[in-house]
This record gives C-alpha cells, structure tokens and sequence, in this order.
C-alpha cells in the first residue's frame, strides 16, 4: 500500500521495493579527539600507550618548582601556599623512540587560521636549537582547538620563522603553511593522538 502526504507526494519508507528490506548503508565512523580533553591530556593518553606497548618510552618533563611555605590543617594533608618556578622550563616531551632522542612541545590555538609564534619562548627554542645540533629530533605538536586539528610541524621550520619575525617578518604562521610543512595527524583510538606515524616521517 503506497503511503502519501497530504499533498500528495509519496512517502519514503526506505524499504527496497523487491524484497521489502529496510536499506542500509555503511558509515565510516568520524573521531573527534579526545570530547573536551586538553591536548596534553591527549598526549599523555597516547604516550601511556605507546609505553604499554614497548613502542617507545616518551614522558612529560616535570614543572621545576621550588615550595616556599606549606600549611598543615590536617595531619594527613597539606596544602602549598607558596612556591615559585626554580628555573624556565624547556619544551613538554621527552624521551627514546626507535634508538633516538625525542624532544619536543605541545601548543594549543583557538586561532583558526594562524598559530601565534608567542605561544614559544625564546629559551625553549634555543632548547630545540641545541637537542637537533646535538642528533636530536625535536618538533611541535600543535592544535587548533576549534578546527579540533593537530599536526607535528618539524624544530627546523619552526627555527625558520622564528628568525624571520626578528627580522620584521610576521608574527604568526599562517595555517595553510603548517598544512603544507607539517603533517597532520588524525584522532585514533589507540593511541588518541598516534604523533610518531608522523616522527617516523622525520627518521
């Protein structure tokens, strides 16, 4: 029996008019990152995984901090009231990955279209400077939080226009460049950010 709308037009019952079998079709499954995890977050996830699996032994560097006065309103807890960075940081990651060194630093932009050359320090990139001179393989893991994209953009292109704003040039690169120069790394389940598909590009 044919089903119609009021004005007439036929009905779509997305049954297949031979046998009466609902149609189907299939939809590869889209991810979106980690729903609301910070891209460090993600990394640590992935990191942990690729420890898991004897893939490579990459932790996050800890913050240097020096405590100044701690408060004791229970035996069984305390509580830091003060305490202050000993020395700059460096960059986020480091560690062993088929024999190398890895080294290197996870940025996040609400940015669309460029990523800010602020969001680095200049002792962080000196730290990047000396870990490549040294055989080092060091790079940037960056997202684009909104876009909810992330690529590795290699220490070396980093360096280039690094240089090129202290000597009047922009002070941002434009997406499309790290689209070009970089490699884009797509969400997976296991691990959630698989960044060192991309490092293998580098070895």
């Amino acid at each position: 029996m044919a089903i119609r709308y009021p004005n007439g037009k036929a009905y779509n019952t997305g049954l297949d008019k031979k046998n009466s079998t609902p149609k189907s079709r299939y939809v590869k499954p889209t991810l979106y990152g980690g729903r609301g995890m910070t891209l460090e977050e993600e990394l640590n996830r992935s990191n942990e995984y690729y420890l898991s699996k004897d893939i490579a032994v990459i932790h996050k560097k800890p913050t240097p901090i020096q405590i100044v006065k701690v408060d004791y309103p229970k035996r069984s807890a305390a509580t830091i009231k003060e305490a202050y960075f000993r020395k700059a940081s460096t960059t986020d990651y480091n560690g062993v990955y088929k024999g190398r060194y890895i080294d290197f630093d996870a940025k996040e932009t609400k940015n669309k279209t460029s990523f800010p050359l602020s969001n680095f320090h200049e002792h962080q990139v000196e730290h990047m400077r000396k870990c490549v001179d040294n055989g080092g393989i060091c790079f940037a893991i960056i997202k684009f939080v909104v876009l909810d994209e992330v690529y590795l953009f290699k220490a070396s292109d980093l360096f280039y226009f690094w240089d090129k704003q202290n000597n009047g040039g922009k002070k941002s690169i434009k997406k499309d460049i790290i689209e070009e120069l970089g490699y884009k790394i797509n969400y997976s389940l296991n691990p959630t950010i698989p960044y060192l598909d991309a490092v293998d590009e580098l070895i």
